[in-house]
């Protein structure tokens, strides 16, 4: 036997035996893929609605706002505490727009479900402060018979199959008639003008080919990389405000599931056309409208989406959201989700007005409605101890807002309603040189009012400061949390809310806010050079 030969056999046994030891490791470990998932059939989703409908007829509102192409029921289960009146309750949607393929949404919503009617604590608290609506399957075709995307028509109601099928002025889907189940979801969300919607995605099978499925339980032990807030094609599809997310990935952690966190963990900054030759450097995702935005673009909902691997995870982390319904956010004084504002500009706001949540979403839908014509101008530079903030929201008054403060303050005089004296002294009283102006988007909009209210938000940046004069229109504002101002602390800054009601939102289309304030802290301004420069330029 040559030597060659001895040394290739050799090898062979070493190998053979290194793949022996490999082996006896990769057999110590768990094979959750051997155990055969349970696979939710159309008869048992039917059953298990109709058992917790009769299990809980007061807390359980079973709805069937459309049927599919075939025909078949598309559910909504309105779960809430009817012994609790609905006008101050937030409304949270929660639906699985890509059920069909990525099971692990649907499946954590009947979990969710579950969880809600129960006698837990804060599934008690959620439904007395909510009314939370579940829309598990909405596309049964997909869900029970292909494990494909697209409907029996081939769209998917997640994104409506592109641009193409939306007319984003009118805000309408065009293929409404050939997507009933897609239809469904708009007129839910058209019903409801919900703060928030969440969409669960999760584990799908749309990676193997049909004569791969089987029996379609063989994902058994399948898991994915969770994510939390977005979607990895689409940046704009998030939460506005990233504590939300943040906040929702905490409650996953706190149960022991991480989220992977998109351009932050990729460590990426976010493409655009401007940037298109740098496309190698930027975030793979890219900004674009799917379904969930339907209800952002219409009433300011605040949109979010789950990928889940595990239903505890997306449990944790739907309550999570929901948690934040019940309690008070950092930028507000009540209960609720952060949806209130409608027009921004150098951080002062147009806020939604009213006293209960119903009151707020009525406002809110028409302010956002119309907010392309309203236009914003504040003093500047900005200086400490004074705000000034001028909203106009109609063509009638755009005339009388100049570019230098004190011409306008003269052109005033002529404003219906405005104690353009009161103005001139404020303005008179500080240092600064222009109004700085935000324009409307539509600057030929006709002058109409605003029927239901409208609010402003201005933040101080001290945690105590003394409001020496709150004024609308030059007239000297009380506290009052329906026609007045209101004060609350929160993160960081004093936050003053100016509540204009109905009755005077209907007779004016300007608003002008005046705020004076003494500081409670002494902040020095500059920076002097140390001893010695000084002294060494004085020889």
């Amino acid at each position: 036997m040559t030597r060659p030969l001895l040394a290739f056999l050799a090898t062979t046994l070493v190998a053979s035996a290194q793949d022996a030891k490999l082996k006896a490791k990769l057999d110590q470990l768990p094979k959750p893929w051997v155990k055969k998932l349970h696979r939710l059939t159309a008869a048992e989703y039917e059953s298990t609605i109709r058992h917790w409908q009769k299990k809980h007829p007061k807390l359980l509102t079973v709805e069937v706002p459309g049927k599919t192409r075939e025909g078949e029921p598309l559910y909504c289960l309105k779960i809430t505490d009817p012994k609790v009146t609905d006008e101050d309750k937030q409304i949270a949607l929660i639906t699985a727009l890509h059920a069909g393929p990525e099971r692990s949404g649907t499946t954590t919503a009947m979990h969710g479900i579950e969880w809600l009617l129960s006698d837990d604590a804060e599934a008690k608290e959620t439904r007395r402060r909510q009314i939370v609506l579940f829309m598990p399957i909405i596309n049964p075709y997909a869900y029970f018979k292909t494990d494909r995307f697209g409907t029996s028509v081939g769209i998917d109601p997640y994104t409506g199959s592109g641009p193409k099928n939306w007319d984003l002025k009118t805000m309408t889907f065009k293929a409404a008639k050939e997507v009933p189940e897609l239809q469904t979801f708009l007129d839910v969300v058209d019903r409801y003008q919900p703060e928030v919607h969440l969409d669960l995605h999760g584990i799908g099978l749309q990676e193997y080919a049909p004569d791969q499925l089987g029996d379609r339980r063989r994902y058994a032990g399948q898991t994915m990389f969770e994510v939390t807030g977005s979607a990895y094609s689409n940046y704009a599809l998030r939460p506005w405000d990233w504590r939300v997310t943040e906040a929702i990935i905490a409650a996953g952690v706190a149960e022991g599931y991480p989220s992977d966190r998109f351009e932050a963990d990729a460590q990426r900054a976010y493409w655009g056309p401007a940037m298109q030759s740098l496309t190698r450097f930027t975030w793979r995702g890219r900004p674009n409208f799917y379904t969930s935005q339907y209800a952002y673009a219409k009433y300011h909902t605040m949109v979010a989406a789950l990928e889940i691997g595990w239903e505890a995870s997306g449990l944790a982390r739907t309550k999570g959201l929901l948690r934040i319904g019940n309690n008070v956010w950092p930028t507000r004084n009540r209960p609720g989700y952060p949806v209130e504002r409608v027009r921004s500009f150098i951080g002062h706001y147009v806020t939604a007005w009213g006293q209960t949540a119903q009151q707020r979403r009525t406002s809110r839908k028409e302010l956002w409605k119309l907010q392309s014509r309203f236009q914003q101008s504040v003093l500047y530079p900005q200086t400490d101890g004074r705000i000034l903030y001028i909203v106009n929201i109609g063509t009638n008054s755009n005339h009388l807002i100049n570019v230098d403060p004190q011409k306008t303050a003269e052109q005033l005089q002529a404003a219906p309603g405005v104690n353009a004296a009161a103005l001139e002294t404020f303005i008179a009283a500080g240092p600064e040189i222009k109004l700085a102006t935000d324009l409307a988007f539509d600057r030929k909009a006709p002058s109409a009012p605003i029927e239901n209210g409208i609010g402003f938000h201005l933040r101080i940046p001290y945690p105590k400061p003394t409001l020496v004069d709150v004024r609308l229109n030059g007239h000297e504002l009380k506290p009052d949390r329906q026609h007045g101002y209101e004060t609350w602390f929160g993160n960081g800054f004093t936050h003053l809310r100016i509540n204009v009601p109905p009755a005077i939102s209907r007779q004016q289309e300007l608003y002008i806010i005046t705020c004076a304030y003494r500081p409670d802290a002494q902040r020095n301004y500059g920076w002097t050079p140390p001893a010695e420069v000084l002294q060494s330029l004085n020889r």
